[in-house]
This record gives structure tokens, sequence and C-alpha cells, in this order.
């Protein structure tokens, strides 16, 4: 792998962000809409709750999570999307830059567009509602890392789903996250769902980090056993998103599709 190839997919992505506001803007935009609309939803709860209960950490410190992931996902898939909406596939793929390259920049881009909304989201649900991170504790971090890495590999399998069946198919992407969250129980606990549900909620990641944070909340101990398990679950997602983008990409080029990626492109 060379990092300089790399750090050009990255460069590109920057230089495109520094031309346009409009692409800077939506990095930051929705998540502080989320942050500040829960954060009053949390505050007239805890008016008309029970004295003691708290709704902040629990709703706001959810959403919050699931910002972060959705962000991820899609830091990765705007990446290559920009790629899509230009036609520069071919230009691309004419170099002699390899997919394990072309990916790793799109995972690099994402963590930096991913970082500027973390960082917007922790400045307000901690300066303007209050929300303490030391109730979560060092925990915190390995919940950031496991709602990352599947982020990653959602943005991945996303950007393989466009590639197979062209420009056309992006809204694809888009519903994604609100199609998994409610199997993944951000808001409530995962026994509350029926059964069949269950099943799909104990194989997707992020289930493990919002039933350890309610936990945690609650006074219990976490099980590192259950964070190892969704840590490993992302690892493995990851790791099929990529084998799964590969293959659409062989088939693109033995095909021709690359050639004629347009937005009539289907098959």
């Amino acid at each position: 792998m060379r990092f300089e190839r790399v750090f050009a997919i990255v460069l590109r992505q920057f230089h495109l962000m520094r031309g346009s506001p409009a692409r800077v803007l939506p990095l930051f935009a929705w998540v502080a809409i989320d942050i500040v609309l829960w954060g009053f939803i949390t505050r007239y709860l805890n008016s008309v709750a029970h004295a003691g209960v708290d709704f902040v950490p629990s709703l706001l410190g959810a959403v919050l999570l699931w910002d972060f992931f959705s962000r991820v996902m899609q830091g990765v898939s705007t990446t290559f999307l920009e790629d899509v909406w230009s036609r520069n596939f071919l230009n691309l793929f004419a170099t002699p830059l390899t997919i394990p390259e072309y990916v790793t920049g799109l995972v690099t881009s994402s963590i930096a567009t991913s970082g500027v909304g973390l960082c917007v989201m922790l400045v307000l649900a901690s300066t303007v509602f209050g929300l303490s991170f030391f109730a979560y504790g060092l925990v915190l971090i390995p919940f950031l890392l496991v709602l990352f890495l599947f982020g990653i590999a959602l943005g991945i399998f996303a950007s393989a789903v466009v590639l197979r069946l062209g420009p056309a198919s992006e809204w694809f992407v888009w519903p994604v996250p609100a199609l998994i969250s409610p199997f993944a129980g951000v808001f409530y606990p995962i026994a509350t769902l029926p059964a069949w549900m269950q099943v799909v909620a104990h194989l997707l990641p992020p289930s493990y980090v919002f039933e350890g944070m309610r936990t945690l909340l609650a006074g219990g101990s976490f099980s590192a056993t259950s964070l190892a398990c969704g840590t490993g679950l992302a690892l493995l997602d990851v790791w099929l998103a990529y084998l799964f983008f590969a293959r659409v990409h062989r088939r693109a080029i033995r095909t021709g599709l690359i050639a004629r990626y347009s937005a009539e492109t289907v098959s």
C-alpha cells in the first residue's frame, strides 16, 4: 500500500470542501440540530418526570452516539459519491491506485469529517445541556470505537451497492441508519423487541453499545465480554464489507461497467 495515494484521496476531498461551503455546512449543521432538538426534549421530560430521573445522559447520550455512527457511515459513502457525481471512476482506476488504497482513503476522509461532527456534538451537549461524559467513564472510548467500525462497514457496503447498481441507487444509502435504529435499541432495551427482532439485534454491534450504556447509567457493571462481542462483530462486518466492495469492483472492471458508468447504469 502506498500512503501517498491514500493521502491523494483525502487531499481531493479537502480541496472539494475548501472550495464549497455547501459541503462543509452538513458536517456540523444536522448534528447540531439533532442535539438542540433532543436537548430540549430531555429538558421537558425532566420537568414532568419524577424527581431524581434524568433523561439527559440516557436520551441525549444515545442521540449523540447514534449521530456519530451516522456521520461515520455517511462520511465514507459521501466521499465515494463525490466520485460518482463527477464520474471520476475511470480516471481514478486508470492510475496505479489499488482497492485497499482507495478504501483506506475513504475511511481516512470519514475520520476527519466525523471528527468535526463529534466535536460539535460534544461541545453543544456538555455546555448547553449539561451532559456529563463522566457518567459513562472510560468505556465511552470503546463504545465510540465499535460504532466507528460499524459505520465504516456500512459505508463501504453502501458504496459497493451503488457501484454495482449505478448512481441512481444512491437513495439506498441515506435511509440505512434509520432502518437499523429500531433493531439497535438506541432508545429502549433490546428486551422490548419481539423475539425475531432480538435475534437481528444481537447481530448488530450497536445493540451491545446501547445496552451497555443503559446498564452503566442504571448503576450496573457493563460486561467486557459483551463489549468484546460487539467489537468482534464490527471488525467482521468491516472485513466482509471490504470483500464485497472488492468483488463488485472486479466485476465492474471485467464487464466494462466502470467505463460506461452513468446515472442510467443499473446493471
